[in-house]
């Protein structure tokens, strides 16, 4: 399945080439715009999308982000432009390509694989509650992502990007540099213009920084307000699909899209009352704002570069209205701590539960251990499975272990966002998503430098990377973070900061 030839998949397609017209960076809003007035087509558009993975993705740059194409999109494309010419739009979702993170479930072709050996032909036969729902919305799934195996969970010395199904992904800024995960082929597939949109998971910073890194903007939603069923997990309280896009707004209608209550999953309960995070974006969300400004994320002050697109962002910021509030301070080493523990324990039961339910050819984290050991050639060809390891030896969530550290955590991280948004009567934090991205290096694994994303991942609590600018041909995010449920403004802070400084600009292919 994944190792079919997407040029001979393209070439038995009709319209692969789509006309001369380039796509590149053209947002939903302006494509739908070309869909009503008639001068384009879903199957067009498809089509195009399919003819450039093959030529940027795989022959001429090499950024494999694509793992698969799904053989279906050209037929699903071309239904939804006939019940356009019938009906009308569904929605601004309608005809437009999204690409999935290989580690959800679709109900097609397409494997969930994770990027491993030991799930290559795993077809779980039906949807993620979320897919449902944008395939309902009129989305064409239009290919499968490469990811860090098993969600960057399997090794301390893992190299993002890279599975042993999808090799390595690169960065469209510098191919030899790391696009970060473990969403890193979505990220990339957006950034390269390879699809309008796509979808990354996180657990703590697998939407934030491959979208920092890639130039894109991603948002990592409050826990619960996308459904988690049908995602393989790492762990349950921390766990969260979330889009990836070129602009906040296109971003916005992809959450849009997303949202809902799932039945199968009881954090979602409430997500039904959050809904059309683009409407009512203006360049003046800034306006009159108490931006809080935390100084103490992870590897702050080691890079003066990063520090001066800071410096520049909180100055537009101020030139837009917003009240800064600087050097806020936030002690998280505890909190790491009880964090690695609570994933460890979730990873080998929330993984055993999928497995099962899922009919995997692999039905535990035992068996996979024992796999990955018998084809350690191919899967382990330079690191490991430590992390596997440790997981394995740890008990039910039960044990007082768990129950202490999920407890610790959880409080460290909500206490410390509630806390200092009451005490200083803030309606946003900020900090640097990433510093620049570091060379892919498959024997000593990643390096890396600066990162924020812990905060809003431990506590379930929303965050949104936003292009901010460079160092050296660069991308730097800036993250904007809030309280649960408060993707709306934060959403609306975020377009403005994106409309006035206007900072991304695409990779020169």
């Amino acid at each position: 399945m994944h190792n079919k030839p997407l040029l001979l998949l393209c070439l038995t397609l009709v319209a692969c080439t789509g006309g001369e017209q380039d796509y590149s960076e053209v947002s939903i809003s302006e494509l739908h715009d070309q869909l009503q007035r008639g001068e384009l087509r879903s199957e067009q558009l498809v089509g195009w999308y399919i003819d450039r993975i093959e030529t940027i993705d795989r022959i001429e740059f090499g950024t494999n982000a694509i793992i698969e194409i799904n053989p279906d999109a050209m037929r699903i494309a071309r239904a939804l432009d006939e019940e356009w010419q019938v009906s009308g739009p569904r929605g601004p979702m309608h005809g437009i390509p999204v690409v999935l993170k290989a580690n959800i479930d679709t109900g097609d072709q397409m494997a969930t694989s994770a990027g491993s050996l030991a799930l290559a032909d795993h077809a779980p036969g039906s949807d993620a509650f979320f897919v449902k729902r944008l395939r309902d919305a009129g989305a064409v799934i239009l290919a499968k992502a490469n990811l860090s195996e098993w969600a960057n969970f399997r090794s301390t010395r893992s190299s993002s990007g890279w599975s042993s199904i999808g090799g390595q992904t690169r960065n469209p800024y510098d191919l030899r540099r790391s696009p970060c995960g473990s969403s890193s082929g979505s990220a990339v597939a957006v950034t390269a213009n390879l699809t309008v949109v796509a979808i990354g998971t996180e657990t703590d910073g697998s939407v934030i920084c491959p979208a920092g890194i890639n130039g894109i903007v991603g948002i990592k939603p409050t826990l619960g307000l996308v459904s988690r069923s049908g995602i393989i997990p790492i762990a349950h309280s921390q766990d969260t699909a979330g889009p990836m896009a070129r602009s906040v707004r296109d971003a916005a209608i992809l959450l849009s899209a997303m949202t809902g209550t799932d039945s199968d999953d009881a954090a979602t309960a409430n997500a039904q009352v959050h809904r059309d995070y683009a409407a009512n974006l203006t360049a003046d969300g800034l306006h009159g704002k108490r931006i809080g400004v935390i100084r103490s994320y992870y590897g702050a002050g080691s890079n003066p570069h990063v520090d001066a697109i800071l410096e520049s962002s909180i100055a537009a910021m101020q030139e837009l209205g917003a009240i800064i509030v600087d050097d806020l301070q936030f002690d998280a080493k505890e909190m790491y701590d009880a964090e690695y523990e609570v994933l460890l324990y979730e990873f080998r039961a929330d993984l055993n539960a999928y497995l099962e339910k899922s009919a995997a050819p692999i039905q535990s984290l035992a068996d996979l251990i024992e796999f990955n050991t018998a084809n350690s050639d191919t899967v382990m060809p330079d690191f490991g499975q430590d992390i596997f390891i440790d997981a394995e030896t740890k008990g039910p969530l039960t044990d007082a272990a768990y129950i202490e550290a999920l407890e610790t955590s959880k409080r460290i991280a909500q206490s410390g966002i509630n806390d200092l948004i009451d005490e200083h009567q803030l309606d946003a934090l900020i900090a640097p998503s990433n510093g620049p991205a570091w060379m892919i290096d498959p024997v000593n694994g990643d390096s890396f430098g600066i990162g924020s994303s812990s905060l809003a991942a431990v506590s379930g609590y929303p965050s949104i990377t936003v292009p901010a600018g460079y160092v050296a041909g660069l991308p730097i995010g800036l993250s904007f973070m809030g309280k649960a449920w408060n993707e709306k403004q934060l959403i609306e802070i975020a377009y403005a900061f994106e409309e006035t400084t206007k900072a991304r600009h695409a990779p020169e292919f």
